[in-house]
């Protein structure tokens, strides 16, 4: 079995092929996924600064807070697609992961090119260093105990 099949698979159902341990872990992420974008779409200042200490005080304080609630709605997208994975299509839930890579990836990779100045380190910045390796060593035992379940098959 190759990786792009079990990422892709032709028939996408509820069976978890390999270990249970990155569903388990999945189910304890995608709450968190969902109530993050629910702030950032609802709070008054979408958590601009009372979550990551982004100076709000300057006439564009609204355009940041917009854009916080666009990312709340992307945000959203997200932990709709994993709750819809782990209910429904947990045969999915290696290209789950590699999508969450790639989106922690993208948010470190935009710090360090697009920087700006918080007043305190927000929770999301040291969340991104955390949850980055558990991801991938996650991805990683999903498609390796996959193809050694269809090998062993």
């Amino acid at each position: 079995m190759r990786v792009f099949d079990i990422l892709l698979p032709k028939i996408a159902d509820n069976k978890i092929k390999g270990s249970p341990y990155p569903f388990y872990f999945l189910c304890l992420i995608s709450p968190l996924s969902f109530l993050r974008s629910l702030i950032h779409l609802f709070h008054s200042d979408g958590g601009a600064y009372s979550i990551a200490g982004i100076n709000l005080t300057s006439d564009h304080a609204n355009e940041v807070i917009f854009t916080f609630a666009l990312w709340g709605s992307s945000q959203l997208i997200l932990g709709i697609l994993q709750l819809l994975v782990l209910s429904r299509y947990r045969s999915l839930i290696p290209l789950i992961y590699l999508l969450l890579i790639i989106e922690i990836a993208l948010r470190i990779f935009i710090g360090h090119i697009k920087p700006i100045y918080f007043s305190h380190t927000p929770p999301g910045m040291i969340a991104n260093w955390v949850l980055l390796p558990i991801a991938c060593f996650m991805f990683i035992l999903s498609i390796r105990s996959a193809m050694s379940a269809e090998m062993n098959t």
